[in-house]
């Protein structure tokens, strides 16, 4: 009896190890009340980057100043197999690879690199002179191009556009249906490329309650997160093969026995 009862306590033993090692892998922010947050205060802005696609309104007090500021372009639309011109949208400005674009009247500005208040500001000084000195011109930029991509052990991976310009590699992970339960927690890929081209791999452990103060918490447009599968999903696909080669080879073995008793009888 004392044998069964020793067994018994070491099964329930092994199971609660396994349960607390299964939990240690999966679950997120497992630190949180250790760690201090001074260094996530302060609010992320996004950056401009080459390739951007930018929408800019100026607006004014007096609409005709704000005209020559705010370019349209008519689109095309098609009613019954017949072509109309819906009604004429902003011109967007795609950010060339010195990181600069062409904006009426001013010219050349030079937007690369910075946050979108800061190229407010600067669009703002710019176009200043040409208006009466009473306007002050309202100027709004937003980034119509703004996605991030996820990719690997996740419900459903793809792009996905992000409209407020702001979004973290968690609320990335959520849109993508999260990490299924073969995905690795501790060793999340992010691929980023810098305003260079140059691109980097870094490796985010999910698991740390650290992951907020990180500089990759926040994901910078065209960021693509990758998510490995753990050794199990690994050794079930080799698995496959192997039982799929298996009755590859047996059928050609059936086949090729079949075909010699045929001849010899």
């Amino acid at each position: 009896m004392k044998k069964y009862s020793l067994l018994a306590i070491l099964c329930v033993t092994v199971l609660l190890m396994s349960s607390c090692v299964s939990m240690k892998k999966i679950a997120y922010l497992q630190n949180s009340d250790t760690i201090t947050y001074e260094v996530s205060d302060s609010l992320y802005d996004a950056h401009i980057m080459p390739k951007d696609v930018l929408t800019i309104t100026v607006s004014t007090t007096d609409p005709e100043a704000a005209t020559p500021f705010n370019l349209s372009v008519p689109t095309a639309i098609n009613m019954s197999n017949r072509s109309s011109t819906a009604q004429p949208v902003l011109q967007a400005y795609l950010v060339d690879n010195n990181g600069c674009i062409e904006f009426p009247v001013v010219g050349t500005l030079q937007v690369g690199g910075l946050t979108k208040s800061a190229c407010e500001q600067l669009i703002h000084d710019k176009i200043k002179p040409y208006l009466n000195e009473n306007e002050s011109p309202i100027v709004t930029v937003r980034m119509s191009s703004y996605s991030v991509s996820v990719l690997g052990e996740v419900a459903r991976p793809g792009s996905f556009q992000v409209t407020r310009e702001k979004i973290t590699i968690l609320e990335a992970l959520a849109l993508a249906g999260d990490l299924t339960i073969y995905g690795v927690r501790d060793r999340v890929k992010l691929v980023r490329e810098d305003a260079k081209g140059r691109k980097k791999i870094h490796t985010l452990d999910l698991t740390d309650a650290n992951i907020v103060n990180s500089p990759y918490y926040y994901l910078q447009q065209n960021d693509v997160v990758y998510v490995e599968p753990n050794k199990v999903k690994s050794q079930n696909a080799n698995v496959g093969q192997i039982t799929t080669l298996a009755l590859s080879a047996t059928g050609i073995v059936i086949s090729l026995a079949t075909l010699i008793f045929n001849i010899l009888k």
